[in-house]
């Protein structure tokens, strides 16, 4: 007669219910057991016991390969993918199920079997891009996706010391040079570049064409004794003034001490900077690059909604100048469509477009695609251009339209059938007795919006 276990492990407690190992994994990951009372993943023989075998087995439902849950989150982050975004690999979902995301059911480590119903869960956060950036580290190529840059800039952050491996992993290539040892880097460390290494035309190196040379290559490299900033750099990282950053040094004793410069201009470590504001909140991880929408009409009338991601809007300060968009599009079909509609003899019409950091605008006509190029990370990226003296303040309705207000006027009569604004202007139609269409509108052109009503704008500059 053999002795009676009172401590068992997953392997004995799946075998002591006539359960799959996987369907254990599964219910003691998810819940459905108690936690292991008896020590790490060990169980005792009253906690065991005390489980009903058919509910571990119904729970189970089949996991699912490394693969093909890879495959689900990739989807799950859009389709087409999102621009300095790379897919979610099979190596990833190991990395998932260490940091505690996704239950371990089986298969290799590196590339585990998990729970569909779990991969679903996790593919319906809002979060999931921040999650993979901070628990799933990227390979070169990945690396160079993610920043949205040509592979062969992504190799000068590297030589410039800017991000270092956190990793690395042996891939054998068999018949192209047999094993290789990979590095791998935080996509965390990667989208962060832009916020902490703020001196870096980032824009351009990502619009840089294929063939010519990385504007990375005019900066001189630094290591760790080197990468020290000024109080003025911490300001900027964290878009205050200086005197803020003076106020947390002051206010806050974990603040990183000086590792150089003197008493009146101290310098501080890169790193030790960065890991502080993020620790405080003072910066976030950037959980995406932004896009700008836009409404779009044709000379023959035709209209389409289009999305730019990752824009950068440029406003001319002078009426005479240009204004310029540039995004990266979502497919070649869009891409096209949208030149189709800009090709007419007097260009497109921007009925409504919004982009971050700015307000709703509106262009009257004359918009053009003047560039498109496809970047060595595989995005197409297109640019817009427009007079600026066409630009407008779009109407806060969906439809957009630039705001038009007609005559300065603070009351109207009681025959009067023009539209009436808060600013006091109105639109004159042709059937009022009192205006008749006949007035001429009332507008001001700036910088920041471009047409406006002049009484509109003269009330804000007042109440300011």
């Amino acid at each position: 007669m053999g002795v009676r276990r009172e401590v068992y492990d997953e392997v004995q407690a799946a075998g002591r219910l006539r359960v799959p190992v996987a369907a254990w994994r599964w219910a003691a990951g998810s819940g459905l057991v108690p936690a292991a009372d008896a020590g790490r993943g060990r169980w005792s023989r009253g906690v065991v016991e005390a489980v009903d075998p058919e509910a571990v087995r119904a729970a189970l439902r089949g996991p699912i390969g490394a693969g093909v849950a890879a495959d689900r989150l990739t989807e799950a982050l859009g389709t087409p993918l999102p621009p300095m975004r790379p897919r979610v690999t099979a190596s990833a979902i190991g990395h998932l199920v260490r940091a505690g995301l996704l239950v371990y059911l089986g298969g290799e480590v590196e590339f585990p079997e998990v729970h569909p119903e779990q991969v679903a869960a996790l593919a319906r956060r809002r979060d999931l891009p921040a999650l993979l950036d901070q628990y799933v580290p990227l390979g070169p190529d990945q690396a160079a996706t993610r920043l949205g840059v040509r592979r062969a800039d992504w190799d000068w952050v590297v030589r410039l010391g800017y991000v270092a491996p956190v990793g690395a992993v042996d891939v054998d290539y068999k018949h192209h040079g047999g094993v290789t040892t990979v590095p791998l880097y935080s996509a965390r460390d990667i989208a962060l570049l832009d916020v902490i290494r703020p001196w870096v035309d980032w824009r351009a190196v990502r619009e840089t064409r294929p063939g010519r040379r990385s504007p990375l290559a005019c900066f001189a490299p630094v290591t760790p004794d080197t990468d020290r900033v000024l109080l003025a750099e911490v300001a900027r990282m964290a878009r205050v003034g200086r005197a803020a950053v003076v106020n947390w040094r002051r206010r806050h004793p974990d603040f990183p001490a000086p590792t150089a410069g003197t008493e009146t201009h101290p310098e501080f470590d890169r790193a030790d900077v960065v890991a502080w504001l993020l620790a405080h909140d003072k910066i976030i991880l950037p959980a995406g690059a932004g896009a700008a929408s836009l409404l779009v009409r044709g000379t023959g009338g035709a209209t389409g909604r289009f999305r730019l991601d990752a824009p950068w809007l440029g406003l001319a300060d002078d009426i005479e100048g240009t204004d310029r968009l540039s995004g990266w599009a979502a497919d070649d079909t869009d891409a096209d469509a949208l030149a189709s509609l800009a090709a007419g003899p007097v260009g497109a019409t921007l009925t409504r477009l919004t982009a971050p950091g700015a307000g709703p605008l509106a262009v009257l006509g004359d918009v053009r695609v003047t560039d498109r190029f496809r970047s060595g990370s595989g995005g197409l990226r297109i640019t817009l251009e427009w007079p600026a003296r066409l630009r407008g303040t779009a109407s806060p309705t969906g439809t957009g339209g630039v705001v038009r207000h007609g005559i300065p006027q603070t009351r109207t009569g009681e025959d009067c059938v023009c539209a009436l604004h808060d600013c006091g202007g109105l639109d004159p139609v042709l059937w009022c007795d009192e205006h008749d269409g006949e007035a001429p509108p009332v507008l001001d052109w700036h910088a920041g919006g471009g047409l406006r009503c002049a009484q509109l704008t003269r009330g804000r500059a007042a109440s300011a």
